[in-house]
């Protein structure tokens, strides 16, 4: 999953304004977040380490986060079957097989095929 931190920032505070290098999962990598506050008269970013939002904290960025995640791994079973499908291409040469030259030989494997997929991946 891509980066749950930016993420859990955009639902708290959309558009804030912020940096940070690496991954942030931890309250101590949270505190290195810099957080833009202003410009100087050189427009140069004014920054502090102190979140100065009080709906971002560490203790929802994690919620936020944990929650991301929960939904992520529930959606497994989604991009399993989604990589696992038989392509478009077998679904239209099946299908056309099957309607325009009334043999449904390659339709029959195909519908065998998607169920299979469907029945490796339950949804949970």
């Amino acid at each position: 999953m891509e980066n749950k931190f930016y993420q859990a920032l955009q639902i708290l505070k959309p558009n804030v304004e912020c940096s940070w290098g690496g991954v942030v999962e931890t309250e101590e990598d949270f505190k290195k977040v810099e957080w833009k506050t202003g410009e100087d008269s050189n427009g140069q970013q004014i920054t502090t380490t102190t979140c100065p939002h009080s709906e971002i904290t560490w203790t929802k960025v994690n919620k936020e986060m944990k929650t991301l995640q929960s939904n992520y791994d529930n959606q497994d079973y989604a991009r399993n079957r989604l990589a696992s499908y038989p392509s478009l291409q077998e679904f239209a040469e099946a299908y056309c097989e099957k309607e325009v030259g009334d043999d449904s030989t390659k339709w029959d494997a195909y519908v065998v095929k998607y169920n299979k997929v469907r029945s490796d991946n339950p949804k949970e």
